[in-house]
């Protein structure tokens, strides 16, 4: 998933690139910013293997606050970290605190393994085969296992359980109801690409997806980029190096075809990144279009992407390599250690083998096949992918036997065609939504889609909590 500053599919990856603002909520008479605790786990390193690590732990970062609970009584409300640092994700997931506000819930939001701080081996973390503990069957298991104890410590064995997430994450809450019912009793997945993620699906759909939110905008700005990327293929043909570095302003001039192809992605990644972000209010990003016709087609595209890439406008130059890191997701890994866990994730269970055509989008033909996946993930990991491992562990599109699952998307968001429906399920649609905006506290600018998206969701829930503290009352 791409570079995002909050979330996935995550989606947490562009943090150093792009900084956001949100203003303090109220809702229902409640201030909902609450203050979080910072706390730690100590989590078993393996779930799975007693031989591997015997009962070995380490400390998994956790943020909680019981400022809206009704302790002992009151729901708890947990959020399936995802690929990043845990306060990202529960700076911008207003919509979780609002409902507790409500519901007068427990909130907690944990840290996925192998991210932030939550670090199974420290520094070595990233080392092979250290790293092979980094799955998503793990994960699930953390999230059970600190559920399970937490709901002891704190004297809510008997408080239903609802479990959040977005992107990735959403992914994880979705997989949280289908593999540990016993203990969640709903999940809110919030473009949450279950399909996709598993091999599902047209590889070609993605940016196709980016493509059409550009064209939603202006009818003229796919053709306006897809003509400023054939000015750079005929530069690139005839090597004119120099003019390139001074069009985009590049530190160093490119020098071979690997160089162009590094290039053109930083370029695409910077396009997914703003539909994936084109949210109603100060990151709206598609605002921005390049000129239609002209000369001047290649500082534009270069000025588009800079609202990416030097959103704060202090970087003198664009580092082709430092900006954007190639990796087994098309769609961006990011930058630091974080990117280097999404990419083992990328690499083994996650299937993103998205590809651009230059057909059927703006982008230029740039494959990403199995074939590509498998070559790249044996040599940077020493791995070979399953690519129909979810399916199998996870159900695939076979769903019709899961309930209480809420599959939310927006219309603007290009991972929207990779989630999931069946008829026994619940799926929102949310008109002029991005990448799950309705996980976000409320402001001023929402559409109407997204506040009747969120009051769908409150309301379902709130049946949950109910359905399932009858069932507690029943088994006493």
């Amino acid at each position: 998933m791409n570079q995002l500053p909050f979330f996935g599919l995550t989606c947490l990856r562009c943090l150093s690139n792009i900084h956001l603002c949100s203003q303090p909520r109220h809702h229902h008479g409640f201030k909902t910013e609450p203050q979080f605790s910072e706390k730690y786990f100590p989590q078993t390193v393996d779930h799975f293997n007693f031989n591997s690590m015997g009962n070995g732990t380490f400390n998994q970062r956790y943020l909680i606050t019981e400022e809206f609970w009704i302790k002992g009584y009151g729901p708890i409300f947990f959020y399936t970290g995802n690929e990043g640092d845990i306060w990202d994700f529960a700076s911008n997931s207003g919509f979780i605190t609002e409902l507790a506000a409500q519901l007068r819930a427990l909130v907690i939001f944990a840290e996925h393994r192998y991210y932030g701080r939550s670090l199974p081996f420290d520094k070595d973390s990233f080392s092979i085969p250290q790293i092979g503990l980094l799955t998503v069957e793990q994960a699930l298991a953390d999230y059970a296992v600190m559920i399970r104890e937490l709901k002891q410590q704190l004297a809510a064995t008997d408080c239903p359980v609802i479990v959040f997430g977005g992107s990735y994450g959403g992914m994880l809450s979705a997989y949280m109801r289908l593999k540990y019912p016993n203990m969640v009793a709903g999940a809110l997945a919030a473009s949450a690409p279950v399909l996709s993620t598993a091999g599902l699906g047209d590889s070609g759909q993605f940016f196709r997806d980016v493509t059409a939110d550009f064209e939603s905008v202006a009818s003229e700005c796919r053709d306006a980029v897809r003509g400023g990327f054939h000015q750079l293929k005929e530069l690139a043909r005839h090597q004119d190096y120099s003019h390139i570095q001074s069009e985009f302003s590049l530190c160093k001039p490119p020098s071979s075809a690997q160089d162009i192809q590094q290039l053109n992605g930083l370029l695409r990644n910077a396009f997914t990144l703003m539909a994936m972000l084109d949210y109603p209010y100060s990151t709206h990003f598609l605002g921005t279009c390049p000129p239609t016709h002209g000369p001047d087609l290649l500082s534009s595209l270069r000025n588009t992407v800079g609202i990416v890439y030097n959103s704060t406008g202090l970087l003198p130059c664009f580092d082709l390599y430092s900006l954007y890191v190639k990796c087994a997701d098309p769609t961006g890994c990011g930058l630091g250690l974080d990117s280097l866990a999404w990419d083992y994730q990328a690499c083994t269970e996650i299937d993103l083998c998205y590809e651009s055509n230059n057909v059927t989008d703006m982008f230029p033909p740039m494959a990403f096949t199995e074939t590509d996946r498998q070559l790249y993930c044996a040599k940077r990991w020493g791995v070979v992918p399953r690519p129909n491992w979810l399916k199998t562990q996870f159900w695939g599109d076979a769903l019709s036997t899961a309930s209480n699952i809420i599959f939310s998307n927006g219309d603007l968001d290009p991972w929207a065609n990779g989630g999931s429906l069946s008829s026994s399920l619940v799926a929102l649609n949310i008109s002029g939504g991005a990448h799950h905006l309705d996980l976000r506290g409320s402001n001023d600018a929402d559409p109407e889609s997204v506040l009747s998206a969120r009051k769908t969701e409150a309301e379902l829930i709130t049946q949950w909590v109910k359905m399932e503290r009858s069932r507690l009352q029943r088994s006493l």
